[in-house]
């Protein structure tokens, strides 16, 4: 049966549970004359509808590619269980939300990658949509498959099923290509889907189409050489980073979701970027350099969604929100403004030696009942080698400033087989959570205490590329249980609860963000096995993935466990995020002397950021 408004809202909508997600026809939303377009793009998110609608890069994707009259775009997410099931038995094809048109008959379809776990999601979308997976078996007909988000640092293991990615922040690159896209195909009398894609593979930076180059490998399994096989393309990609925040697009309209979104409130983007330096973070490395919007760029554009959304909660968003230079004169201002129109606005993204609960405290960001901190590591020693820069003191003093205030609930999250850890930073997450309670109990006099509660929560440490610690291998998943096992056996006090994640997940998620293209038939015979939805523990298929393993003849520890030689060539080495990899070492040699690289805003670590852009200045 063709796709049909009609048929899909009487009678494949009314068997599904959560129709609503499905419709689309939100306040907000944009609908177009199909005759005045001339490039259709389907921003794809491979996850359902309510974690998708919280993704502020599809906000302003959305409204920016709209903005250009000629071209459209609409939204698709991955249908769950219920939905797809529904798809299937009725030969309807994947459709996106506003015109309910099959994605297929569209010029793009523009995946973001945001984590791992979602890439078997990936496959099924498309192959609901009536597409080949593979890239190689798809016509000059069929829509161009595009990905871009923070997992493209390493698309290796999607090379097989993409015909390309933009590496970087896309904001202004996409419209190139699409107005690229544009113009190539009125000038050309018969398309050709490969031609077009070398023409921007020569012509633009940041742009990574994986059929224009080859891998080689050695016997033992290691990348021996990648190589472009086409002339004039560049052998490495340079990633492409707006520079001034101030100048680049941001929606003045938020699509309203009528079903309820993890986030559902304005995200607004104060800064990018992160000079911590955390060692285990990759997205502080990638996201590089720091970018500082100024306070009346960020009030005047919060004002404009409060009158065009009708939303009265704000999120002031960043990797670090609280590293925001001006964050107390811009709370203060926020305060000032709406304090009497009951619009609360909260502050993700802090850190313990820099949040101040003053400000929290004027601005509502919480109920007083939970905080939520990230001390990361048990033992300053730990600490120190990760480059987390906190020390137990500003955890207590933080915590005494709250519970003087009237919070008596805070969330500690903590990792697990962080480098050089031993049972003794192990324990130490234990003593750190178990100090807390007793400055509780010591700051709060008996006639105004309620019951404190310290939630733990642990996950196990993922190895990332571009972080120094990416040639560190992971812990095997026994490991993990052991250390889940010893840390759960130390805490006792009844005040102090303990959440943690499976090591599987985290298992998996490091062999897909440390693979190279190998992996791709991998990630094929795992979905023909069944595997979608797999960051969803419901859904995870652990038989079947080890399964698409032994079938493929692969070994997923060669990916995750690892440890790798500081010569060894990466699958991602391909590709420049700005920070050099000469950096990374020097930065790996620290960690293993336990010695601290300075906040980039204090002080210059080098990290190579202006010598990718010589035109860039950091803190000018």
């Amino acid at each position: 049966m063709t796709n049909n408004k009609e048929f899909i809202e009487n009678y494949i909508l009314p068997r599904v549970k959560k129709p609503i997600t499905y419709q689309g026809n939100e306040i907000n939303s944009i609908h177009k004359d199909l005759n005045r377009v001339s490039v259709r793009f389907a921003f794809a998110f491979p996850d359902t509808y309510e974690i998708g609608m919280s993704h502020l890069g599809m906000k302003i994707l959305y409204s920016l590619i709209n903005a250009v009259p000629e071209f459209y775009c609409e939204r698709v997410f991955a249908p769950w269980l219920d939905m797809e099931a529904q798809l299937r038995e009725n030969h309807v094809p994947l459709y996106a939300l506003e015109s309910m048109d099959p994605i297929k008959s569209f010029d793009f379809i523009g995946f973001t990658l945001q984590y791992e776990m979602s890439y078997t999601n990936v496959l099924n979308m498309l192959d609901l949509a009536g597409l080949p997976i593979l890239a190689s078996n798809r016509s000059d007909d069929d829509p161009i498959v595009i990905g871009g988000g923070p997992c493209v640092c390493n698309p290796e293991p999607l090379a097989s099923f993409f015909d390309c990615f933009l590496i970087g922040e896309g904001e202004e690159q996409l419209l190139e290509i699409l107005k690229d896209y544009e113009q190539y195909k009125k000038q050309s009398k018969n398309f050709s889907k490969q031609d077009w894609l070398i023409h921007i593979a020569q012509t633009y930076e940041g742009i990574y189409v994986p059929s224009l180059y080859e891998a080689s490998y050695f016997d033992d399994g290691t990348l021996s050489d990648f190589y472009p096989i086409v002339p004039n393309i560049p052998k490495v990609i340079k990633k492409q980073f707006i520079k001034d925040l101030n100048r680049v697009y941001y929606p003045k309209e938020l699509v309203m979701p009528y079903h309820e979104s993890v986030q559902d409130r304005i995200p607004y983007e104060i800064f990018r970027g992160c000079g911590r330096g955390c060692r285990f973070c990759q997205a502080g490395m990638i996201y590089r350099p720091i970018r500082d919007k100024s306070v009346d760029c960020i009030e005047e554009g919060i004002q404009t969604l409060l009158d065009t959304t009708g939303y009265d909660e704000i999120t002031l968003l960043s990797l670090s929100t609280s590293d925001y230079p001006h964050i107390e004169e811009l709370a203060a201002d926020l305060l000032n403004k709406y304090k009497d129109k009951h619009i609360t606005v909260s502050l993700p993204s802090l850190r313990l030696d820099s949040v101040s609960a003053d400000v929290l405290e004027q601005l509502q960001t919480a109920r007083k009942t939970g905080l939520t901190f990230a001390p990361e590591a048990g033992t300053q020693r730990l600490r120190d080698v990760i480059n987390k820069n906190v020390t137990e003191e500003n955890l207590m003093q933080t915590a005494t400033n709250f519970f003087d205030r009237g919070w008596n609930r805070i969330k500690l999250y903590f990792m697990l087989g962080l480098p050089t850890e031993t049972l003794e930073d192990i324990e130490g997450i234990a003593d750190l959570a178990e100090k807390v309670v007793e400055r509780y109990d010591n700051t709060i006099d008996s006639n105004r205490r309620k019951r404190c509660q310290v939630t733990v929560s642990t996950s196990g440490f993922v190895p990332k590329p571009f972080t120094p610690f990416q040639w560190f291998g992971q812990n095997s998943i026994e490991q993990f249980k052991e250390k889940q096992t010893y840390l759960k056996q130390r805490i006792t006090n009844k005040r102090i609860k303990y959440n943690w994640s499976e090591p599987i997940l985290s298992f998996y998620e490091a062999v897909l963000a440390r693979g190279d293209r190998r992996l791709g038939k991998v990630l094929q015979r795992a979905w023909e096995l069944g595997c979608k939805f797999d960051s969803w523990h419901e859904c995870f298929q652990q038989d079947a993935w080890e399964q698409a393993f032994n079938d493929t003849g692969m070994d997923s520890a060669f990916y995750a466990n690892r440890h790798r030689d500081l010569d060894e060539k990466f699958p991602w080495d391909f590709i420049d995020m700005g920070v050099s990899k000469s950096f990374l070492i020097k930065d790996l040699d620290r960690a293993q002397a336990a010695s601290s690289t300075p906040y980039c805003r204090k002080g210059c670590a080098n990290c190579g950021i202006m010598q990718f852009d010589p035109k860039w200045r950091c803190h000018s």
